[in-house]
């Protein structure tokens, strides 16, 4: 059965979604999770807890999920297929559902060439469409990849990433529809600033159908800084900086960069809120989780509802 979480009774609702993500700290520090927690509670339906992103150690996003729900928020707990193989996954998935946790995002992970451990081994034992398709087996079929019936089977609802912009573009919308075959519930998208293109992997989705069959949550972010900017631009695979984007923040009068830089994600919102088949959006405001509330509060997304279970 699914999760019966807020965030799926949100986008059943029809109510147009919020969901905010959460870096965990390189250290043991709870205090970290609670301050952030603190920061995004009453601004969004559900917080992501991020799995060793960018392939850096950092705590465990299970355990920032928990820490985040003992200060009110609901969770959606980030496993990545590069550090654990099948039998570690379906392990952490029913020790999530035992406590409670009824989100899980289903990623590949980024690769741990890019962080602060290469040599490390990577796993990629099942890729994350593989992943979501075992996960819902053990949700709806009450089995284990390998056969083995599961007595209690875990209520999940469950996410998958996806990006609009990466190469090739033609292949992205059909990778979509893969994942939704395989049984995710809801998109979460790579950052949204060429709302252009974003637009147009839209109009495919939705010829398709796919906007019927799951939840798609655009991916927004706020910048910091036209360097920021032009560091996504140049140098993060897989982002898509419009040039215009660039020059606005780099117009941006001294000392009101960040100003600026809200106010564009609170454009891109109102902007892709008009784009039919999205269901909400996700702001990835890391390490900047104070800039949540200004957004919701600019964009009209507050107060958010709180639905009976």
């Amino acid at each position: 059965m699914k999760a019966g979480s807020n965030l799926e009774r949100v986008l059943g609702s029809g109510i147009f979604a919020v969901t905010g993500e959460l870096g965990p700290p390189q250290s043991a520090a709870p205090e970290v999770i609670r301050e952030k927690s603190r920061l995004l509670k009453g601004n969004v339906d559900a917080f992501n807890a991020t799995d060793g992103q960018t392939a850096i150690v950092r705590m465990a996003s299970w355990a920032a999920c928990l820490i985040g729900m003992q200060e009110g928020l609901e969770p959606t707990v980030q496993m990545t297929c590069r550090d654990r193989n099948r039998l570690a996954l379906q392990m952490d998935i029913l020790g999530i559902a035992a406590l409670g946790m009824k989100n899980i995002l289903c990623l590949t992970g980024d690769h741990q060439s890019f962080g602060n451990h290469p040599q490390a081994k990577g796993v990629f034992d099942i890729d994350s469409i593989q992943f979501i398709q075992m996960a819902k087996n053990m949700r709806d079929e009450k089995k284990f990849q390998c056969g083995d019936e599961i007595s209690v089977a875990p209520s999940l609802f469950i996410g998958a990433a996806e990006n609009p912009f990466a190469d090739p573009f033609d292949f992205r919308v059909t990778r979509l529809a893969k994942k939704v075959a395989a049984g995710a519930d809801f998109i979460q998208t790579q950052i949204i600033y060429n709302v252009d293109k974003f637009a147009r992997w839209m109009e495919e989705v939705r010829a398709r159908g796919l906007h019927k069959d799951v939840y798609i949550l655009a991916g927004v972010a706020p910048i910091k800084s036209a360097g920021a900017a032009r560091y996504m631009k140049t140098k993060v695979p897989g982002m898509d900086v419009p040039d215009e984007v660039v020059e606005r923040m780099a117009g941006a009068p001294k000392g009101e960069a960040r100003r600026v830089g809200i106010d564009l994600c609170v454009d891109i919102i109102n902007q892709v809120r008009q784009i039919e088949g999205v269901a909400g959006v996700h702001i990835m405001a890391i390490e900047w989780e104070e800039a949540v509330a200004e957004i919701c509060e600019k964009a009209g997304l507050l107060p958010r509802p709180k639905l009976s279970a």
